[in-house]
């Protein structure tokens, strides 16, 4: 607790500004999440994040849809917005537009973001407001007890495909990666802790939207299936480069596959975006070049009292009704 008794405002502002918050400073309420569920290491690295960048908690958001990912807002003690299915996004649009003085996080889930949030999902993309977005996608809805969602593998047998889904699973990369203005795209997984919080960070540091596909374990619907990553280190691949991540030698030692790739060549990160064995871990895209909506916008717009008073009486004058027209 700060202590502010007896102190001037000037000096409670500048106590308030150089106090910094360890992690419990962030957390609020005990996680509901299974044992052994991907969500906990998500919110462990974006508590972490938060303490390492000395974020304020009333200058911070999260945002987030409906599912089990999207509990997230409830566990961490900042600003938070628990939305409606699948519009998660344009509701962390809008704030940024109103609000662009906090720390925008977005999290959402397979089913949330990629079925009924799909084209929100799409657009937000293109828009390349600044925030950044975690979808963690455990490949089934888990909590409405096991549906098959847009991610799942061919063949997943579930309350909605008793025998086994017909198609093969969206693959969220390479569609974000084919959408005009994309600016940053990533792919983690919740049982690499380091790569998820340094892919975090670097996605925090993005000047724009950042994309981030967290492929995360579901140990009550999908126990199972992540077992061939977990057990075989070397069918994941790590990605680095000097302008992007780097590898710890600890890290190295556990996985033994390592690509060294550009960020910046889209090309090669749709390719390296489409094999999900290995499966690739890192940043895959970035350029930090790509307009942002939010920009645009505010450097056009004119928020003053007069500006706005003018715009409401234009609009007021289309529908006025005169003396005349009252007596007719």
């Amino acid at each position: 607790m700060i202590d502010l008794t007896h102190r001037s405002a000037a000096e409670c502002l500048l106590r308030l500004h150089d106090e910094r918050l360890e992690i419990e400073g962030f957390q609020k309420g005990v996680p509901r999440w299974c044992a052994g569920c991907g969500d906990n290491a998500v919110l462990t690295a974006a508590q972490r994040l938060l303490r390492d960048e000395g974020l304020r908690p009333e200058k911070t958001v999260f945002v987030s849809g409906i599912g089990c990912s999207s509990r997230f807002p409830h566990y961490m003690n900042t600003y938070g917005f628990h939305g409606i299915h699948g519009r998660a996004l344009p509701v962390a649009e809008g704030i940024r537009l109103a609000r662009p003085d906090l720390n925008v996080f977005v999290n959402t889930g397979d089913g949330d973001s990629f079925s009924i949030g799909a084209a929100h999902w799409i657009h937000a993309i293109r828009y390349n407001m600044r925030m950044v977005v975690m979808v963690h996608d455990n490949q089934i809805y888990g909590l409405t007890k096991k549906q098959a969602s847009p991610t799942s593998p061919r063949g997943t047998r579930s309350n909605t495909t008793p025998r086994g889904s017909y198609l093969e699973g969206l693959n969220p990369l390479t569609v974000t990666l084919g959408v005009q203005n994309v600016s940053f795209v990533a792919q983690a997984a919740d049982w690499i802790p380091e790569m998820l919080y340094e892919i975090l960070q670097a996605a925090f540091h993005h000047d724009g939207l950042a994309f981030i596909r967290i492929v995360q374990r579901c140990p009550e619907w999908m126990p199972d299936n992540f077992d061939p990553w977990l057990h075989d280190p070397s069918r994941v691949q790590l990605l680095h480069h000097p302008s992007s991540l780097s590898i710890s030698s600890s890290l190295a030692s556990l996985f033994p596959n390592h690509l060294e790739h550009d960020p910046s060549d889209i090309h090669r990160a749709r390719e390296i975006a489409s094999s999900s064995d290995p499966l690739p871990v890192g940043i895959l895209y970035h350029d930090p070049t790509v307009p942002r909506y939010d920009e645009i916008i505010r450097s056009e717009a004119t928020h003053s009292s007069a500006s706005v008073r003018r715009l409401l009486d234009a609009e007021f004058d289309k529908v006025a009704v005169t003396g005349g027209e009252l007596d007719d």
